[in-house]
């Protein structure tokens, strides 16, 4: 691989942890400093996600497009086919492997913080078809939402929308919004606030997957050329200037 390339993977895996580490680190300290007001925990593991998620953007957004989540790569590859736009086929697999290894590692890194065992796998029961229909609703949002900022030339305020849409998610989904297929691997690495038992893992990727169909099938009925801005989701990325 060429050195952009490298760079570009080492971006998608560091933002994914980090972005892992925020939501599972948020959860451990909402439950410790509000302990029996499960609303309070959700609101302020909510916000500190939505925060970091922003921030996250901005900070890997130029080198790697801060996709963090393999529906969004998935998406970026096919509009951009036929443009010639967006992710290769390579490309692809490659964001997805540095994107679920960074979530495993990002759940680890907030237990250790928090001083539990590094890989504790998680109790918690995520499952029903309520569930499942607020994966959908969350991840057919956020693919539109994405990909709409990148056709209509607002790719820009994405930190800000993304992270905002994402908090607004998980009060206004069953799921709590996790929309993300690597994010929900790697919360199953962690018994605490924000994990998700191995066994529900399955249920909530193939939704998010059916999430991912739905979303980009709106898309091409509201921006039918939208795969031309394939190249803009989630920020512009640029390769870092030569050095001498």
């Amino acid at each position: 691989m060429t050195g952009a390339s490298w760079r570009r993977l080492l971006a998608e895996f560091t933002g994914t942890a980090l972005l892992v580490t925020a939501v599972v680190g948020s959860g451990i300290m909402a439950s410790t400093l509000s302990p029996g007001d499960v609303g309070l925990q959700l609101l302020e593991n909510s916000t500190a996600t939505a925060f970091a998620l922003g921030a996250l953007i901005l900070i890997f957004g130029p080198v790697s497009g801060a996709h963090f989540n393999p529906v969004v790569s998935a998406a970026d590859w096919f509009l951009g086919r036929r443009a010639g736009t967006g992710l290769t086929g390579r490309d692809l697999g490659g964001y997805v492997v540095a994107q679920v290894a960074g979530a495993i590692s990002g759940s680890v890194l907030a237990n250790l913080m928090f001083d539990l065992a590094a890989v504790d796998l998680s109790g918690s029961d995520r499952t029903g078809s309520h569930l499942w229909l607020g994966e959908v609703v969350a991840t057919a949002g956020l693919i539109l939402l994405i990909f709409a900022l990148a056709r209509s030339g607002r790719a820009p305020v994405a930190p800000a929308a993304v992270g905002a849409y994402i908090g607004a998610a998980y009060w206004f989904t069953s799921s709590t919004s996790f929309a993300n297929p690597a994010v929900t691997v790697g919360r199953a690495f962690t018994d605490t606030f924000a994990g998700i038992a191995p066994g529900s893992v399955p249920g909530f990727v193939a939704a998010q997957l059916v999430g991912l169909a739905v979303g980009t099938t709106l898309l091409l009925a509201l921006y039918p050329d939208a795969g031309r801005a394939a190249d803009q989701v989630v920020v512009p990325t640029e390769d870092p200037a030569p050095t001498a």
